[in-house]
């Protein structure tokens, strides 16, 4: 199939492109700057230049080729974008995301439908994010929190706009989990081996993970079987941060995270991150692997955090 992989070289982006073209594919990949095109074509995609939040630099991009399916993984977390993490300052931090999630895609999916496009695949985020309320691991049919009132409420209603408008186009939206693996790793791991990263209260806060060649080898299947719907994916163990955080320590040769008591973490971390580590709810992947046929190379970030950090 064509396939226009908009958000080209970000860190999904790079591990799908290569993965689609291996298949068979014929991808036009984007990328917001013309230093980055060289790196897309060594890849194996058409590389162009696009500003997703240009409805007409959009039309062109898409009209010109004129593809099958449309995935779309534009973001603007990177450092060189949004500046470092700042859950405090989420909604500063996410502006740029929160854009492209709302006005990017209704420009992507405007310029598919003038295309004739028949298949969208867009990025979501499943993760901490569940609604706090039950248990610790929500499915498909459970929403994700609104986290209103909190900095996270603009990005969990640019989230919401991606599902509802992509599912309204017949469209697939994939939930990933936090992103670890090649360009993700470190800058989760840097804190932590500065002690900047402790455990907040108890720690029973839940987050799901998955490690970026299963997330872009579950976007390949649902490129490849035009999928519908929203899907989870995340691996097999949600698990709480009482659990995960000392154990990528561990394998970061970092010592031990200290506890801090929420109290005194929120007026630091802010509400998002005490939120995240003592209510944060986690997903499943079930539906994933049952529909998709999705299997994963890295079926636990215990296994992936001690193999990338090797």
């Amino acid at each position: 199939m064509r396939v226009f992989v908009a958000g080209g070289t970000g860190v999904l982006g790079r591990r799908l492109v290569p993965l689609l073209v291996e298949r068979g594919h014929e991808v036009t990949a984007t990328t917001t700057g013309a230093g980055k095109l060289e790196a897309l074509a060594r890849l194996g995609a058409e590389a162009v230049v696009m500003d997703g939040l240009d409805a007409e630099s959009v039309g062109e991009a898409v009209a010109r080729a004129w593809p099958d399916v449309i995935v779309h993984q534009m973001t603007a977390i990177s450092e060189a974008h949004a500046g470092k993490p700042d859950m405090k300052h989420m909604d500063r931090w996410f502006a740029g995301t929160n854009r492209l999630r709302t006005e990017g895609t209704d420009h992507l999916l405007a310029a598919g439908e003038a295309t004739g496009v028949n298949g969208f695949v867009a990025q979501g985020y499943a993760s901490w994010n569940g609604i706090r309320e039950g248990g610790w691991v929500k499915t498909e049919e459970d929403r994700l929190d609104p986290m209103t009132g909190t900095p996270a409420e603009p990005g969990m209603a640019a989230l919401g706009h991606v599902e509802d408008v992509v599912g309204k186009a017949g469209g697939a939206v994939l939930r990933y989990g936090w992103f670890y693996g090649p360009g993700a790793t470190e800058g989760l791991v840097e804190p932590v081996r500065k002690r900047q990263f402790p455990v907040v209260g108890g720690g029973a806060g839940h987050c799901s993970w998955v490690h970026l060649d299963d997330a872009a080898s579950a976007t390949v299947l649902a490129v490849e079987q035009r999928a519908e719907g929203v899907f989870n994916i995340v691996d097999d163990e949600p698990a709480p941060a009482s659990e995960w955080l000392p154990y990528l320590a561990g394998c970061a040769g970092a010592k031990r995270p200290m506890r801090v008591p929420a109290w005194l973490a929120r007026p630091l971390a802010g509400d998002v991150a005490v939120t995240m580590m003592t209510e944060g709810r986690g997903f499943s992947n079930a539906k994933a692997k049952a529909e998709l046929g999705w299997r994963l190379r890295h079926p636990s970030w215990r296994q992936g955090f001690k193999e990338e950090l090797a």
